[in-house]
């Protein structure tokens, strides 16, 4: 298989992350089941844990310009667990948009980068978006 270098400790992590976001998945395609989506958000912050660590785990959310980003994402997690799970997955979207939304750019060089991908996005049309 494929290890990349990977620890034992981040490839747990990966699994878990996968698992969190199939949860995440199964929970919205279930008419939001706040069971599945709260056990999917548990998994998914547990992976991040396991592959980047607690300390920078810690310091990645907890940075000034991110608070605003984590008190979303954590707001729309606890909304969830209250029993609002249409409005807590959109809460958390936005914190995770505000999060995540610095590394969107390098995202899409990377995509540009692969064969067949990165034909399509650099047409003509698309790659002005």
């Amino acid at each position: 298989m494929f290890s990349m270098g990977l620890t034992d400790m981040q490839k747990i992590g990966l699994g878990l992350v996968g698992f969190g976001l199939g949860f995440l998945s199964l929970g919205v395609v279930l008419f939001f089941d706040k069971g599945l989506l709260a056990m999917g958000n548990i998994l998914f912050l547990a992976g991040i844990i396991f592959i980047i660590g607690m300390e920078r785990t810690y310091r990645f959310f907890f940075q000034s310009h991110k608070l605003k980003g984590t008190a979303f994402f954590a707001g729309g997690m606890l909304i969830v667990l209250v029993g609002y799970p249409i409005i807590g997955m959109l809460v958390e979207i936005y914190g995770a948009f505000l999060l995540f939304g610095g590394l969107l750019p390098h995202a899409v060089l990377l995509l540009r980068r692969m064969p067949i991908i990165g034909h399509i996005l650099n047409a003509p049309g698309i790659k002005v978006v």
